[in-house]
């Protein structure tokens, strides 16, 4: 063996062991940049560690979660999904949830469905577990997010100027006589890389002073809040004034914590800064945005916590106060909070409604913004949709007079490299002062909106309503048949996975399970939005022709599936004529609302399902057989 070949090996075993030695530094240094939370340098040391081994799951894995913490989307969805193809969750269960979560907040809602989908089947071993139960979750939330229309709104978005939103992070919180309150995550001094240069970097409360025309003054730093180590953010004035509810946080060994504080206001100074006690501080837990409020004719304390008897991750708390410094038993809103976070409380004297974010319920993105009405009690959260909603997190909404306020860090906000990394703080103004009585600001809803919202599919049980029956007409209603049909999935579930092995079956039943998700259900809510929609457009006097259209699959004789989709498009008819209390009779009678039939029977049925009558698993329990089992309103019209 010559000698120069063994100088080779040496200079490459060397060189090898260098490259080892230099990614593990590269890792460590990562690791500690993350636990700091500064993911500027955490991503700069990953990648460099990638440079030197690219096919590193671990680091491929670091990477990704850094991305997904620093809120760059798109990135973050691309290395996820490089982890998933080399390891498929036996080493990182999260990698492809996670990855289709990033993709929902790229606003790709078809990939993501195919994604949350792919990961109910990869989670459906263990029910029970946080990954398939998000992975269900996700799948409704983007089913709604895809089905979506944007409404005739004629409001105006704006972000703040130049003088309140930053290349840092901006989160609003009030307006008190005139004066803008808001939170900044900002350092003293930050060069070209966003390498913090001051030893903090901290969140503070700012104020802008807004003049008679509108404008917003020069940002000033409201410094005497709390002290330099400490954080300060989330402000809410007392209803009489004269007391100021913030937030305080530290950072322990890299643990963000907060408390709930209060200033007393004296010729528009802040003396007296103190936390409150632990009945609102519950020692350990993480206390913050607190809200004040009259509800019910008493001052109100509305704040977010981790604390125990939380559904999971923060919820939405309250606390009535007394004399200005006495606070009841804390209580859970149990009503609106989820297995996730559920944050910024904000309530509608006018309205009587709580306003909030949450990452759980149906919405476009990470966090929505949510409303939930209350007499005795608060109604289900409905999302108050585009434009304060987006792809992003939209957070911290609040109104004043006319003008509704959020934040969000959406394409289109002020940054330095990453362009959903920090939010800014948006208005929206009505371009007509239009109300609905909810008091969300809004317009009636367009006869194109409807028309939007084409084709409403409805989906049946096989040979329902009715069975073997030769009448074109039903005494059902579609509610009914359909509750009846939702109650066969397990059903279903069984006879189509019958005599496949256990991964398959397995499979089998979660595509089922899927098909009632994505058709059925859909249907259903699509159904009830459009009749509400419709129900408007009648009430202003527009006189429509729904078509409908009937479809069957093709297991019966062509004769009797014509009647049997005459009886399914009846059974939308009763819908109508019976919904809330009978509202659209007066228009049927009246012929204001007019239906058109088109019964296709088997005709247009896909020709490769299953016909026969003894394979009942293909012909019957299929999702190819499902699919064709159905009617829709395929287009609206006005009629002279």
């Amino acid at each position: 063996m010559s000698r120069l070949y063994l100088i080779g090996i040496a200079f490459l075993f060397n060189f090898t062991v260098f490259g080892q030695n230099k990614v593990l530094q590269y890792l460590n240094y990562g690791d500690e940049k993350f636990q700091k939370g500064d993911f500027i340098n955490a991503l700069d040391y990953y990648q460099q560690a990638l440079a030197l081994d690219s096919n590193a799951v671990a680091i491929n894995w670091k990477y990704a979660e850094t991305l997904k913490a620093y809120k760059d989307y798109e990135k973050a969805a691309t290395y996820y999904e490089i982890v998933y193809h080399k390891e498929g969750t036996k080493i990182y269960p999260a990698s492809l949830i996670n990855w289709a979560l990033m993709t929902k907040q790229n606003g790709n809602y078809n990939l993501a469905i195919d994604l949350f989908k792919k990961a109910k089947n990869t989670y459906s071993k263990d029910k029970k577990s946080y990954y398939y139960i998000k992975a269900k979750r996700e799948l409704e939330s983007c089913l709604w997010a895809k089905s979506y229309v944007q409404p005739s709104i004629d409001l105006i978005t704006h972000p703040l100027p130049a003088t309140v939103n930053t290349e840092n992070s901006e989160f609003g919180h009030s307006i008190s006589n005139g004066i803008l309150y808001f939170s900044s995550l900002r350092a003293d001094s930050i060069n070209s890389k966003e390498e913090v240069l001051s030893p903090t970097y901290t969140t503070s409360l700012y104020s802008s002073k807004i003049t008679v025309d509108g404008q917003f003054e020069e940002n000033q730093k409201i410094a005497n809040l709390v002290s330099e180590k400490s954080n300060s953010g989330n402000g809410s004035f007392s209803i009489d004034h004269k007391r100021f509810y913030f937030s305080i946080c530290s950072n322990d060994n890299f643990n963000y914590t907060c408390k709930i504080a209060v200033a007393q206001v004296a010729n528009e100074k802040w003396i007296s800064v103190d936390t409150l006690g632990e009945i609102i501080n519950e020692k350990g837990a993480n206390t913050t945005m607190p809200h004040i409020a009259n509800w019910n004719g008493k001052e109100t304390l509305f704040f977010s916590s981790d604390r125990t008897g939380s559904e999971g991750g923060m919820d939405i708390w309250f606390s009535q106060i007394t004399n200005g410094n006495q606070f009841s038993k804390v209580k859970n809103l149990k009503e609106i909070n989820t297995v996730e976070n559920d944050l910024c409380p904000w309530w509608d004297v006018t309205s009587n409604s709580l306003y909030f974010s949450s990452s759980w319920q149906n919405g476009f993105g990470g966090l929505d913004i949510y409303k939930t009405s209350y007499t005795n009690q608060f109604s289900i959260p409905e999302n108050i949709g585009k434009p304060f909603n987006s792809s992003a997190n939209d957070v911290y909404f609040f109104k004043q007079n006319d003008t509704s306020y959020f934040s969000s860090n959406r394409k289109g906000v002020k940054f330095s490299k990453n362009p959903t990394c920090c939010s800014d703080i948006f208005s929206v103004i009505p371009y007509k002062n239009e109300k609905d009585s909810s008091g969300l600001i809004t317009s009636i809803e367009t006869f194109e909106t409807l028309s939007k919202r084409l084709p409403v599919t409805l989906y049946f049980h096989n040979d329902v309503p009715n069975p073997k029956s030769i009448d074109t007409i039903t005494l059902l209603n579609y509610t009914t048949t359909y509750q009846e049909y939702t109650k066969l999935l397990p059903i279903y579930q069984e006879e189509y996975a019958s005599g496949l092995n256990s991964e398959n079956a397995s499979i089998a039943k979660e595509e089922i399970e899927s098909f009632f998700l994505e058709k059925v259900d859909q249907g259903m809510k699509d159904l009830t939005l459009f009749k509400e929609l419709l129900y408007k457009e009648l009430q202003k006097g527009t006189k429509i022709k729904l078509a409908i259209k009937g479809f069957a699959s093709p297991l019966a004789k062509s004769d009797y599936n014509v009647k049997l989709t005459k009886r399914r498009i009846s059974s939308l008819k009763n819908y109508l004529s019976e919904i809330d209390s009978g509202a659209f009779l007066p228009f049927l009678f009246s012929n204001a609302l007019q239906i058109t039939e088109i019964p296709f029977g088997e005709n247009k049925a896909n020709k490769l399902t299953s016909d026969n009558f003894h394979d009942q698993k293909n012909s019957v329990y299929s999702k190819a057989a499902a699919l064709e089992r159905k009617i829709e309103i395929v287009s609206i019209t006005r009629s002279n």
